[in-house]
């Protein structure tokens, strides 16, 4: 059974940094697609980092540059957020699709099987 744990969410002020972590558990992970969602009060959930089993990895545009996913051997996914803005502020998710590529550059909700419950992440001004 697959199993994702989001951690690592809180408060904090525009320009400060969190860590997010993941474990995950129940699949091989180092053949997965991982990736983080956020999702809005209203919004959409929508792809903000995602990495393939080669360690490549891709960005939504408005975290590029502040945000950087990265995986270890434990099965832990990260993602850690610099420079955070108000508008990062949402419900953020891990997700596994069990492709050792990630389709549509792991930008797709759609495209992932596997969820977690989430962790929130808040940027005040």
């Amino acid at each position: 059974q697959v199993q994702l744990v989001e951690s690592g969410g809180g408060s904090v002020q525009a320009g400060g940094s969190l860590r997010l972590s993941c474990a995950a558990s129940g699949y091989t992970y180092m053949r997965a697609c991982m990736a983080w969602f956020r999702q809005a009060p209203g919004k959409e959930r929508e792809g903000v980092a995602a990495i393939d089993s080669f360690g490549s990895t891709a960005y939504a545009a408005s975290v590029k540059g502040r945000f950087t996913i990265s995986k270890d051997n434990a099965k832990n996914l990260y993602l850690q957020m610099n420079s955070l803005k108000p508008e990062d502020t949402a419900m953020y998710f891990c997700a596994a699709d069990l492709n050792p590529t990630c389709l549509y550059g792991g930008s797709r909700s759609s495209s992932f099987a596997y969820w977690g419950q989430g962790t929130q992440v808040t940027v005040s001004s």
